[in-house]
């Protein structure tokens, strides 16, 4: 009886993930039909109930786009093979602001640890702040994009040679910007907030923001090819290299309470107070449009309020990557990709996340 019932309940069992399978085909035509506006190529990665659900990558790059991919290798002065390849669940590219989330998660470290605090000055870390005026502007400010400091935006071109800046020089180029609204009460979406925090964590810790990086989300979270790069002053708003799988893992890592594998990486507390909308009330200096609608919390965008925290949660990059977490529905995704077409990314980043939501939810 036990032999004839085996090969009975396989099937069943073979069919169950056929038809889980059946119910991504939406998402796996939206990337088919959106490919080209995302850059020629795209990996579609989701994780729910502890393991990648769905995996599915194309890639199709027209010759203009392969063409644009070469220039631009060749400017940088890198193989432009290695820029036109595939891309796979294991390939490595800059995530620009995708960033911001992985550098919120590490300063949220030494919070928990009572090394400092969300409602400590900056000034009491760096005088140069307050040698400008900006001394009281709060860590947690920092985190939230609430400083009221008036950055410029981030302008990338390839004509313009790489700044190479000490930590104190970063410090007090960003001290001597102007204030545009009072800390706490003014957002403006830029890279300065995250530049400060990292600082602070650096000088309280001794050891490099890269360092940092490794020691308390990195290595625990698995994620073996993520990196600030080797610089000596990185860009902890903007500057990390990953891949969809070890992005996932990241995410997953928030999606189960700070837990990855057995060990507590960031706490509950902290997860939660890392999901909150800092942003609801501010005067909005400056938000992008990408992102309108969304509410602000430490490092990530709010998608959609809920109660204790945030029901999803985002920090989508220059470049077109898309990481998001859902805890209504309990499952985290990434799109990763290589664009910089803004035209319609708000409203694909809503389609794509809708689709992945209803082949969830069945």
């Amino acid at each position: 009886m036990r032999k004839q019932l085996f090969p009975f309940l396989l099937l069943l069992l073979t069919g169950a993930c056929a038809i889980a399978q059946d119910n991504f085909t939406p998402v796996g035509d939206w990337l088919h039909t959106n490919l080209h506006e995302i850059g020629g190529r795209g990996v579609i990665m989701v994780w729910k109930d502890g393991k990648v659900v769905y995996s599915h990558a194309e890639n199709k790059l027209s010759r203009s786009e392969k063409l644009t991919l070469q220039w631009i290798a060749n400017r940088k002065g890198d193989e432009a093979q290695d820029e036109i390849a595939d891309f796979a669940p294991n390939t490595q590219k800059p995530i620009a602001s995708c960033s911001k989330w992985l550098s919120a998660a590490v300063i949220m470290t030494f919070v928990q640890e009572g090394k400092i605090s969300l409602d400590d000055t900056i000034g009491k870390y760096l005088p140069v702040m307050t040698l400008h005026k900006k001394g009281k502007i709060k860590i947690k400010d920092c985190l939230s994009h609430l400083t009221g400091i008036n950055a410029p935006p981030v302008i990338l071109t390839l004509e313009e040679p790489k700044e190479s800046l000490t930590q104190d020089e970063t410090m007090e180029k960003i001290a001597k910007m102007p204030q545009e609204g009072e800390p706490g009460k003014s957002f403006h979406y830029s890279s300065v907030g995250l530049e400060i925090a990292a600082a602070i964590v650096e000088k309280v810790g001794r050891q490099r923001f890269e360092l940092l990086f490794q020691q308390r989300i990195a290595k625990p979270c698995g994620m073996k090819h993520t990196s600030f790069g080797g610089e000596l002053v990185v860009s902890p708003a903007g500057g990390a290299w990953s891949t969809p799988e070890d992005y996932l893992q990241f995410l997953s890592m928030i999606l189960n309470d700070g837990k990855y594998n057995g060990k507590q990486v960031l706490t509950k507390e902290s997860v939660v107070a890392m999901q909150q909308n800092y942003s609801k009330g501010a005067k909005l200096d400056f938000i992008p449009d990408e992102a309108r609608e969304w509410g602000y919390g430490f490092g990530e965008w709010v998608l959609e309020e809920g109660n204790e925290r945030a029901n999803s949660l985002s920090s989508p990059g220059l470049f077109g990557t898309f990481p998001w977490v859902d805890n209504q529905r309990k499952y985290a995704a990434i799109l990763f990709t290589t664009n910089v077409n803004f035209t319609g990314r708000h409203n694909r980043y809503m389609s794509l996340k809708s689709l992945v939501d209803e082949a969830v939810g069945k």
